[in-house]
């Protein structure tokens, strides 16, 4: 059973960093690609990005390029979103996923696996 969590939500300064961390389940995030998504209540959610099994490959969304970096230790089975410069826009719960895929998909049909969420509430 593969199991996901992530933490560090809440009420976050706009313009600060935010990086909230990503834990899997024993070895579970090895050999899968993880993606991350947000959700505004009542709106349509997506993808802001993801990375590939190794780490070596970084896929972002353009609303985020530039302030978003996603890294991950497998040695430690967690990932990292990083979100620098935040805006109230980014206001929204924040999901990881693991995928078995080869791929970075950006849909929510490339991954298998989802955490629960984790809110974040940018103030202006």
């Amino acid at each position: 059973q593969v199991q996901l969590g992530e933490s560090g939500g809440g009420l976050v300064q706009a313009g600060g960093p935010w990086r909230p961390p990503c834990a899997a389940s024993g070895r579970a995030l090895r050999g899968k690609v993880m993606g991350w998504f947000r959700r505004v209540p009542g709106k349509e959610g997506g993808v802001v990005g993801g990375v590939s099994r190794n780490g070596g490959n970084t896929r972002y969304a353009d609303s985020v390029k530039g302030r978003l970096t996603i890294s991950r230790d497998n040695a430690k089975n967690t990932g990292y979103l990083q979100l620098n410069r935040l805006k109230p826009e980014d206001t929204a719960v924040y999901y990881c996923a693991l995928g078995t895929g080869m791929i970075i998909r950006t849909d929510r049909l490339g991954y298998d696996y989802w955490g629960q969420g984790t809110q974040v509430t940018v103030s202006s």
